[in-house]
């Protein structure tokens, strides 16, 4: 009987200094991952992108860091799960070379910098507008740890899309000479959004979360369902777009245990404004344009955020 290689964890550092002792050859890429810890399939995901971009010779680095500026009053810094010596194996069996964990101190010398990133009118929307400050405490440390581990391409989620738009955002006003790459979200065989989080669901918990993707997917059948010969035309507006998640949803808030609605948005992924019930469909069905449904909710004491990007006009 034959038994699958083991694969040793990824190289534990805590200083930018021990980072930059390991620079790859000239000519080689460097593909960063940042994470928060408690790696999932998600990361995992991320990080095998990574690789792949990288090449053979390239480096790629995770950085695990629970940024404390990013969590508001109430919210759960302290519940937030750390699971380093977990995280070095899965780090290493998606194929990171190095993991990154620095102290507090290492990232904020001399205390929480007064000088910070600001995310600007598309932090203030949807999650900004939920969790003031966090984008602005995101950015803050994404900027510093970009100089700290100075890479080619960094590779980031798209279930975080409105973080995803901003980290582009500034990477574009500030010139900084990083790509930024998108990686299409991973999802459980249920359809719930890999998260961290996702653990601190009960099975009764879990359940009622679902209905969080299946308000997307019915958002997403509705706009690319056939039209029946038979029937009148499918509405394929933002606001039938809109409706059709809501139903969802709706029915999931009367559950039990019930799901807590903070936003649904249909939004313009450049800035992450609400696109408007009337538009973009015209009579021909054909104008295009693109945008993402996004939704965030409590189930218990858990908050989850999920959405998905849709085309108006992809089919005629």
């Amino acid at each position: 009987m034959t038994t699958a290689p083991v694969t040793a964890p990824a190289t534990l550092l805590r200083t930018a200094a021990e980072l930059d002792a390991l620079r790859p050859p000239a000519g080689a890429r460097r593909a960063v991952v940042m994470t928060m810890g408690a790696l999932h399939e998600g990361h995992a995901t991320l990080i095998r992108t990574a690789r792949a971009a990288a090449g053979p010779d390239g480096q790629v680095v995770v950085t695990v860091f629970v940024n404390p500026l990013q969590f508001g009053a109430g919210e759960d810094l302290d519940r937030y799960p750390r699971t380093l010596d977990a995280d070095l194996v899965v780090a290493g069996a998606a194929g990171a070379d190095v993991v990154l964990a620095p102290s507090v101190d290492e990232v904020y010398p001399g205390g929480e910098p007064q000088v910070r990133i600001a995310a600007g009118p598309m932090g203030e929307r949807l999650e900004g507008a939920s969790r003031p400050g966090h984008f602005d405490g995101m950015l803050t440390v994404v900027a510093k740890l970009l100089h700290l581990t100075r890479p080619d391409t960094a590779f980031f989620g798209q279930k975080d899309a409105q973080q995803l738009a901003l980290i582009r955002r500034m990477a574009r006003d500030l010139d900084f000479p990083v790509e930024i790459a998108g990686v299409e979200t991973v999802r459980e065989p249920d359809g719930l959004a890999l998260s961290s989080r996702n653990r601190f669901l009960s099975a009764e918990e879990r359940r009622t979360a679902l209905a969080l993707s299946r308000a997307l997917f019915a958002a997403r059948d509705l706009l690319t369902a056939p039209d029946d010969p038979r029937t009148s035309r499918v509405p394929r507006t933002p606001a039938a777009v809109r409706a059709a998640a809501r139903r969802v949803l709706d029915e999931a808030s009367a559950g039990s245990p019930p799901l807590a609605l903070d936003h649904l948005a249909l939004v313009d992924p450049a800035d992450f404004t609400e696109i408007p019930d009337e538009g973009p469909e015209t009579p021909d069905g054909r104008t295009r344009r693109d945008a993402v449904l996004v939704v965030a909710a409590r189930v218990g004491a858990t908050r989850l955020i999920d959405n998905i990007p849709l085309t108006f006009g992809a089919s005629s």
